[in-house]
């Protein structure tokens, strides 16, 4: 069998994700379910920060949130580190606080990575990669940054997602 793939589409091109559900199969899940019922449609990349990470899936044009399902169990795991184009799951201090919310790291993370099952050490949740489109992940990143509406790292021009879809080659 082999593994689902999404496409990302935004202004600046789009990108080809394979999921890794035998590595984070909650996660997964819980991502497809959002790209099923297009809850990606329209919202933006509302964190970026050059060198890092790309975070979205939480926030309109508006920087409103829009609503999201139950929080997921963190699946962080050692044999899957935040390496250059990994997508994880964005999360706030509470290790299984994940939504909706994913990140897409430029560059090797090791900080970010699972080291132990306790809050200091669970990590974020790494379940797929881009493997088409890495360019496009790069460009995202390097867009001009602002601070509004009480965030911090906010693309000065919004960078929209299109849509997010299954892939069927």
């Amino acid at each position: 069998m082999s593994n689902p793939t999404v496409l990302i589409e935004t202004p600046l091109g789009e990108m080809l994700v394979e999921l890794w559900p035998d590595k984070a199969p909650e996660t997964v899940a819980n991502f497809l379910a959002y790209v099923d019922e297009e809850f990606y449609d329209g919202l933006i990349f509302h964190r970026v920060i050059k060198n890092f990470m790309i975070q979205g899936g939480g926030m309109d044009m508006m920087m409103r949130e829009k609503k999201n399902k139950t929080p997921i169990k963190n699946e962080a795991r050692a044999d899957t580190p935040n390496e250059a184009f990994t997508l994880a799951m964005a999360r706030t201090m509470d290790p299984h606080s994940a939504t909706s919310q994913f990140f897409i790291n430029v560059k090797d993370n090791d900080f970010l990575n699972f080291t132990a099952p306790n809050p200091q050490g669970y990590g974020y949740a790494v379940f797929g990669k881009v493997v088409e489109g890495q360019d496009v992940a790069t460009k995202i990143s390097t867009v001009r940054t602002k601070s509004y509406m009480g965030h911090d790292d906010v693309p000065s021009d919004p960078v929209s997602i299109i849509s997010i879809r299954r892939f069927e080659a």
